[in-house]
């Protein structure tokens, strides 16, 4: 990664959201919307350089607002697909995607991007 180009760091929110028994089940919508505003406000620990945040949502959580230091992605169809499609555009850069799904990991990490779990986005 140069460093004029900040690492792109694609959020998982179902299985981010899912990684914690609190009640998210209730408001999908809602809990997305806290997760993007703690990534907004913190960050992603462990990466003080500059990075560039993408959440992707599905479902229910669908139309949850871009805010600043935090893109949006409403995936039309399947999460992990769209997550997949980010990866595969931004070949050559360097890419970490924050999921505990199995299946996901697998195929992002065959386009050369990082993974991380849930725990480095929640608390």
């Amino acid at each position: 990664m140069t460093a004029d180009v900040p690492l792109l760091v694609i959020v998982d929110a179902a299985n981010v959201v899912g990684s914690v028994p609190d009640g998210w089940w209730r408001d999908r919508r809602g809990a997305a919307e806290r997760l993007r505003d703690r990534l907004a406000a913190d960050g992603v620990p462990g990466h003080a350089g500059p990075v560039e945040i993408v959440l992707v949502v599905e479902g229910a959580a669908r139309g949850v607002q871009s805010v600043p230091g935090v893109l949006v992605e409403s995936a039309a169809g399947s999460g992990d697909d769209r997550m997949v499609e980010l990866v595969a555009q931004a070949a050559g850069r360097t890419c970490l995607v924050v999921t505990a799904d199995r299946e996901l990991r697998r195929r992002v990490t065959e386009l050369g991007a990082d993974v991380a779990g849930p725990r480095t986005v929640r608390p």
